[in-house]
């Protein structure tokens, strides 16, 4: 059966995902899961209704429609955690829509999402951490490429960089300054310092690059002098996890966990590291204070004498 959405519903998703990337700043990647997650609900509703659903069916979905889609999801295997952030799509859908046309949107914001356990960041060890860029220098084919994956790493785990911010550098970033103006997640922007060591390591990069690195040139090149691929950063640190014996948790953004978890074990305030990381919550950054309070717990049973 072709599933068809009514044009008004369309007009309304295509409404609401604008004034998602107008007002709310949401990042391209998140529009576009925004999209299919509800693109998914509405046809959902096609379905269990029997016609496509227009805007007056759409103010009228009730707790039970709510529950048999969640049912639905479950039946095909979806995980809680990918669940909740399906509802917290279509329930930032209905607060939008409820608010514009003026319904009580109860039914849908009231729903609850399914309990999850969630997933502590998995920093590595600051030997380990300094293992990888260490063993990086010298495990490349040609000089230049050992220059280039030791400033990326670098870069990384010495200012807490997203992959995805790091490869978007270039060339008229570098030399790079004390300090770093990034544009992050949903086009937040952010002031980084810059430690002397990354700084070192891209100048050392940059010398080396048989590309030129200027202007709106990529920072960072590929073998064939395109901008560098995140995938061949997330081959890098898959040979250095097994040259190293690190666990499948050590990857590119393990880096950053690292820098965000080593400085605030060094007595780093949470606020400051929140502002460093771009984190738009500061609850996003709490989840580093758990990594430090389980890893003083563990060390605690170890040790302890009563334990």
């Amino acid at each position: 059966m072709v599933v068809v959405i009514s044009p008004a519903a369309r007009d309304a998703l295509q409404d609401w995902l604008a004034s998602a990337s107008a007002l709310g700043g949401a990042s391209t990647n998140t529009l576009t899961a925004y999209r299919t997650d509800l693109v998914e609900f509405l046809t959902f509703l096609t379905e269990h209704k029997g016609d496509p659903q227009g805007l007056a069916p759409l103010t009228r979905v009730t707790t039970s429609d709510m529950r048999a889609w969640m049912a639905h999801l479950r039946r095909g295997g979806l995980g809680a955690r990918s669940l909740a952030r399906k509802l917290s799509a279509v329930k930032s859908f209905y607060r939008w829509f409820s608010e514009r046309d003026g319904f009580d949107a109860t039914a849908v914001l009231s729903t609850r999402a399914p309990k999850f356990q969630k997933k502590l960041p998995r920093p590595l060890a600051p030997d380990a951490a300094r293992a990888v860029i260490e063993t990086a220098e010298v495990q490349a084919s040609e000089p230049w490429v050992a220059a280039r994956d030791v400033a990326v790493l670098t870069l990384l785990y010495g200012c807490g960089l997203r992959i995805s911010e790091a490869l978007a550098l270039n060339g008229a970033d570098a030399p790079l300054p004390r300090s770093l103006r990034i544009l992050g997640k949903g086009g937040k922007e952010r002031i980084l310092p810059v430690i002397d060591a990354a700084r070192d390591a891209v100048d050392a990069y940059v010398t080396a690059c048989p590309f030129p690195v200027e202007g709106e040139d990529p920072l960072f090149r590929g073998k064939r002098g395109g901008r560098l691929s995140p995938r061949i950063v997330s081959g890098l640190m898959a040979n250095l996890r097994m040259q190293l014996g690190l666990p499948a948790t050590a990857t590119p953004h393990a880096l950053r966990h690292s820098f965000a978890t080593h400085l605030l074990e060094a007595g780093g305030d949470l606020r400051a590291i929140q502002e460093l990381l771009g984190h738009a919550s500061l609850s996003t950054t709490q989840a580093y204070t758990a990594v430090d309070t389980a890893r003083l717990m563990e060390v605690y049973q170890k040790t302890h004498p009563k334990a």
